[in-house]
């Protein structure tokens, strides 16, 4: 399949109940170091499902996006949240993952535009996430800023390891 043909193939949708087992696969090739269990991703399917989405393939299931309204310190990782707060103060994309195969066509520049309407839709004007594995430079190069750490950020950054950085970008 060429490049242009993959890249054309690659659509975000809405996720489903059905895709969980297809998430929980790419989530444990893509992020093997920050396993969570089955019950995190159901739970934020279920609060919020408009900010749940598969990046679909030719072959299925090539990525999937967890987001949602929150606070400004990160939820730990493999926590249950119980319930989204009354009075967001950003969107937060809790989990970006794709195969190799989907990489390099555009998937999270369409993905990013995508959450930033949904942000302004709800009323926010933040995007925030944790940044792990290094990223933190790519995710600079998307217009996100490292914020500093301390106290409940840092307690709740320390989850996902000595090199998180949370970070945002304003809409």
């Amino acid at each position: 399949m060429s490049s242009l043909t993959a890249c054309a193939a690659l659509v975000w949708r809405a996720m489903t109940p059905a895709d969980l087992p297809a998430v929980l696969r790419i989530a444990a090739l893509v992020h093997p170091g920050y396993p969570e269990r089955a019950e995190v991703f159901a739970e934020r399917l279920r609060l919020h499902p408009a900010g749940c989405l598969v990046l679909d393939g030719a072959d299925g299931p090539a990525g999937y996006c967890i987001s949602h309204p929150w606070r400004g310190e990160p939820p730990a990782l493999d926590t249950l949240l119980g319930a989204l707060p009354a009075r967001p103060e950003a969107w937060y994309v809790h989990d970006v993952a794709l195969l190799p195969a989907a990489r390099g066509q555009g998937a999270p520049a369409a993905l990013l535009a995508r959450l930033r309407a949904r942000a302004a839709q709800a009323g926010l004007n933040t995007l925030s996430l944790t940044a792990v594995n290094g990223s933190a430079a790519y995710w600079q190069r998307q217009g996100f800023d490292v914020l500093p750490a301390s106290g409940a950020r840092l307690e709740k950054l320390g989850s996902y390891g000595a090199d998180a950085r949370l970070m945002a970008c304003a809409l």
